[in-house]
């Protein structure tokens, strides 16, 4: 009886953040808030600082990063001096994964965190079988023998991520990054909106956005599929530009995010308008602590964040429990 009440609460509880509702007598649908007010054509939002309705902001976000796709990775470089590399390598070690995890990389269109990931779990492998062959040392001969006999037989399981971005035309530049770079086995290419992932309950180890939450219409719905695709233990890792926390810096980084960037993007990518909305859109994301406390809503556990570089970038951590 006891088990039975259990796994009605925990049913209770992660279908709350799907708009079901879970009664004794069943499981009954529930329409979202959304649904009372007006249509997504009469709701507006923010894209960068100017005011749009709901349903034309995906469009032109998706065409800003069809624009921006085949130099991308080039304009990151420039426009970070090359310090994204050290924000996405914080990212990783703060992660840890282990050989056997599951990734799921939501905007990842070019690869980045998926490429770090697999890189990660490998040097973690290699770091265990020698840790593993010395330990064996001190073994019986017939101990040994049984260990590998084992390993041969169940073998451990392999990681995995997915690359999960709802614009082709950078998973299509993500591709080719993994071919030149020979990356093929444990990486996989999916086209899927944040706010409605394809993807089962319960499916994977981590799920990381780096860069990308920012530009969702709806971020509390992004969140709640986070929470559900994600197994029990699993973590959420969100990496994005945040709030400056240093006056002084605040007002260098101002002055160079305005005056600069749209500039590199014209010479760089011929593109003013395009880096010109990706300044602003880091300006209407929440500061540090209104996005814990989003996260925290959604329904994760042991939420926290670390700012790098003086809060120009902020690491949001969560656990489903």
């Amino acid at each position: 009886m006891a088990a039975s009440v259990r796994l009605l609460v925990r049913q209770a509880i992660r279908l709350s953040h799907r708009n079901i509702t879970v009664t004794a007598a069943g499981v009954s649908a529930r329409p979202p808030c959304r649904c009372f007010s007006e249509s997504a054509e009469e709701r507006s939002t923010h894209f960068g600082f100017e005011t749009v309705p709901e349903a034309e902001k995906a469009k032109r976000v998706y065409k800003v990063f069809e624009n921006v796709a085949q130099k991308y990775d080039i304009m990151n470089d420039a426009m970070s001096l090359g310090i994204h590399r050290l924000w996405k390598d914080m990212l990783l070690h703060a992660m840890h994964p282990q050989p056997g995890a599951r990734l799921l990389d939501v905007a990842g269109g070019t690869g980045d965190i998926s490429f770090r990931f697999l890189e990660y779990v490998r040097s973690q492998r290699e770091r265990q079988q020698r840790r593993a062959v010395r330990f064996g040392q001190t073994l019986s001969w017939q101990d040994i023998s049984n260990s590998y006999s084992t390993i041969e037989t169940d073998g451990p399981r392999e990681s995995t991520a997915v690359v999960c971005d709802i614009n082709k035309e950078m998973l299509k530049v993500g591709k080719e990054k993994a071919e030149s770079l020979g990356i093929i086995a444990g990486l996989s290419w999916v086209v899927g909106d944040a706010e409605e992932l394809p993807f089962d309950d319960d499916q994977f180890d981590i799920y990381t956005i780096a860069f990308g939450i920012r530009n969702v219409t709806h971020i509390d719905q992004a969140l709640q599929e986070a929470l559900r695709v994600l197994k029990p233990g699993g973590r959420f890792m969100c990496l994005e530009f945040s709030k400056v926390t240093n006056p002084l810096l605040a007002r260098l980084y101002d002055a160079y995010s305005f005056q600069m960037i749209p500039v590199l993007g014209e010479v760089i990518a011929g593109d003013w308008k395009s880096y010109q909305y990706l300044v602003e859109s880091i300006r209407k994301f929440p500061s540090q602590e209104e996005f814990k406390s989003m996260i925290e809503d959604a329904g994760f556990y042991c939420v926290q964040y670390y700012n790098f570089t003086g809060g120009v970038v902020a690491l949001h951590s969560g656990f489903k429990l």
